[in-house]
């Protein structure tokens, strides 16, 4: 035999040796070794792939419906929401049970596997598919690196479905399965923020800093007055008059009962966000004569706040199209769309 033969059945040797060794080893390993061994390895493996690893400083999950989401604030107070979680949400399981990303366009870039099809790609614009392309690294309370995305992330990705769904772009049962539980999932997430969501879920709104309420309304509320314009719809104030069954329209059309007013911010103002109609208060004050002299919503800024009251008014007057009742109206909403840091009612029947 060779010198280098030899070389070679040494090698081999060795290598043998070794692997029984580790195996033997790992026989004499407890269940809580081996895990921490495991786990050790596994986030040695996802820290390379992770940029700006950030430690979770509260963790929980999202409850909609049947559907569990694992959800964390960092210490940077980001939302996320673990990767992996979204896919089972949405029935891609990926490979077996575990969730993978998959290549997709031109470049081969990876993206999660619910999104990573051919037929998808016109619906996904250049900004969330730089975030897609972009998970943030974490490390939960329990010492692991996980995935995640912006929660904010969760009803685009659910309306890149649904668009998809609209324009016949979608490919058998299996694709339409996935638009069915995108649909479910973004009717839930339309019942409250999405951030009020996963605060609640990790205990976060309970050590929230101070100035966080500040940033909010800073978002929500305009430094400088907007222009008027016509904001409320008119399909609001039928629905009002036909669930109190008032005679619509009024004798005159420009005088409506001023409990409407209150309605208003019950309905409106004291559910787009917290703090929101106190703060419009503070700058649109009564007169002298118990009035104001501007709208509450001329107060709203043009890049969040004005947006979420028209998405706000879509949801409400849907809620009002069911109803047949106000009382049965005020049911749906507070169990839809509740105001911030009040409980919800108990639906009892209502004789009408």
């Amino acid at each position: 035999m060779s010198e280098k033969e030899i070389e070679k059945q040494l090698k081999i040797y060795k290598s043998e040796m070794a692997k029984k060794g580790g195996d033997a080893r790992t026989k004499t390993l407890s269940s809580q070794e081996r895990s921490a061994i495991a786990k050790k390895a596994a986030n040695a493996r996802w820290s390379k792939s992770l940029k700006n690893i950030s430690k979770a400083n509260h963790t929980g999950e999202l409850k909609i419906g049947d559907t569990r989401i694992s959800c964390a604030v960092l210490e940077d107070g980001k939302r996320v929401l673990s990767e992996r979680s979204i896919a089972l949400a949405l029935g891609r399981r990926g490979s077996g049970a575990h969730y993978q990303r998959k290549k997709s366009g031109e470049k081969g870039a990876l993206i999660p596997e619910y999104l990573a099809l051919k037929n998808l790609e016109p619906f996904i614009d250049t900004e969330t598919k730089e975030s897609l392309l972009n998970p943030i690294g974490y490390i939960s309370k329990g010492g692991m690196v996980s995935k995640g995305l912006e929660a904010s992330l969760l009803p685009k990705i659910c309306n890149i479905w649904l668009i998809a769904r609209d324009k016949g772009a979608l490919k058998g049962e299996p694709q339409n399965r996935v638009a069915e539980k995108a649909d479910i999932l973004i009717r839930g997430l339309a019942q409250v923020g999405i951030i009020a969501l996963v605060d609640e879920a990790t205990g976060y709104q309970n050590s929230r800093a101070r100035n966080a309420l500040e940033k909010i309304l800073e978002q929500f509320i305009a430094k400088e007055l907007r222009p008027w314009m016509k904001t409320f719809p008119n399909d609001y104030y039928e629905h009002i008059f036909r669930l109190n069954k008032w005679p619509f329209p009024p004798k005159k059309s420009n005088s409506r009962p001023p409990v409407i007013g209150k309605m208003t911010n019950d309905i409106i103002y004291e559910r787009l966000a917290p703090g929101v109609l106190d703060e419009l208060k503070k700058q649109n004050p009564l007169n002298q004569k118990g009035r104001r002299k501007n709208k509450h919503f001329q107060y709203l800024t043009e890049e969040i706040g004005y947006p979420k009251l028209r998405e706000h008014f879509s949801a409400v007057i849907a809620l009002m199209r069911l109803a047949s009742s106000w009382g049965e109206f005020k049911v749906f909403l507070n169990k839809s769309l509740p105001k911030y840091k009040s409980t919800k009612e108990i639906p009892f029947e209502e004789n009408v």
